[in-house]
């Protein structure tokens, strides 16, 4: 016995691609939801990102921190002022040999 000849064939052939083409329904919508979830796991991050830096900043202010050009603003003046003791201090060595 042939399947075609009593109609069974021709159904289970129909079954497959209906099968098929609900898989494939069944995988389009899991790729459109995983899809999602990643945009919104990404939407997620950026904000955790902004609360996490917000919080840094208020922690850094709260310690009275000085900004990195305040500093190098007052190292520069620390260097010069150390120059200056120390050409300050060879010109009364200076001095103090000459008397």
């Amino acid at each position: 016995m042939r399947p075609g000849r009593h109609g069974r064939g021709a159904g289970q052939r129909t079954g497959i691609k209906t099968m098929t083409q609900t898989n494939s329904r069944i995988f389009d919508e899991i790729a459109r939801l995983m899809t999602g979830a990643a945009g919104a796991a990404q939407g997620v991050r950026r904000e955790v990102d902004e609360i996490v830096r917000s919080q840094a900043e208020r922690i850094l202010r709260d310690l009275d921190m000085v900004s990195r050009e305040e500093f190098e603003a007052v190292r520069e003046m620390a260097v010069k002022a150390r120059a200056e003791n120390e050409r300050l201090e060879a010109r009364i060595a200076a001095l103090e040999k000459s008397d």
